[in-house]
């Protein structure tokens, strides 16, 4: 990978879990191969899992910590707060993001703070929305991304008021802090049957909510 100075000093990468015992062992394993020979650690932070994901972890990953369920964003926030590294990388556990494109995030950080890996198809109609209400505000085209790479301040100082946002109010907070936002497209791997936000309707439902929080806390 083409290495930034950031880069060099460390990689963090921080993901999220609720019940992905299944799925965390490929993660770490795709994670430590593509940053083969550049300094980095795995957090994982679980919440609250019931087969167990976090026993595994702890075997797996550099920290590994659990907490009550209070959602994907407060957990990203507390891995952030928990990285030594002073570039982290977000990344959900589902193995819908695809660990070999880190190295493509970490280069943008030699021109933004924050750089998000925006699919380029959005199969929820919220998501959709979301793109064009407050991906258009704050710069991506994926707001709902949570595959992204952070310098290291522009994230671990945010004090999250909307609770779950699924992420959002990551990047609003940051925005209004004045923090860079880019951007680059990748092709996602094709979306689990069950995905742990929910059905469609539910899922389309609680992502409307988090947006109109965040568009709130942005305006």
């Amino acid at each position: 990978m083409k290495e930034t100075q950031a880069s060099i000093r460390g990689i963090s990468v921080v993901t999220t879990t609720w019940n992905e015992k299944e799925n965390i062992k490929e993660l770490i394993r795709c994670v430590r191969a593509t940053l083969n020979g550049v300094p980095h650690e795995i957090i994982v932070v679980d919440d609250s899992s019931t087969d167990g994901t976090l026993e595994l972890a702890k075997q797996l990953a550099d920290v590994a910590v659990g907490k009550k369920r209070e959602g994907q964003t407060k957990g990203l926030l507390l891995g952030a707060k928990l990285a030594k590294f002073p570039v982290i990388v977000t990344i959900d556990s589902d193995l819908e993001n695809t660990p070999e494109f880190i190295p493509f995030l970490v280069e943008k950080l030699a021109v933004f703070d924050i750089v998000v890996a925006s699919r380029t198809f959005l199969p929820r109609f919220s998501e959709r929305w979301a793109a064009r209400t407050l991906g258009r505000l704050v710069g991506v085209s994926d707001f709902y991304s949570n595959f992204r790479a952070y310098k290291r301040d522009a994230v671990v100082n945010i004090d999250l008021k909307g609770g779950e946002t699924f992420g959002g109010e990551l990047l609003v907070r940051a925005r209004k802090a004045g923090f860079s936002i880019g951007e680059v497209s990748y092709v996602a791997p094709p979306r689990r049957f069950q995905p742990r936000i929910g059905g469609l309707f539910w899922a389309n439902f609680r992502i409307i909510f988090a947006s109109l929080k965040c568009l709130f806390y942005l305006l």
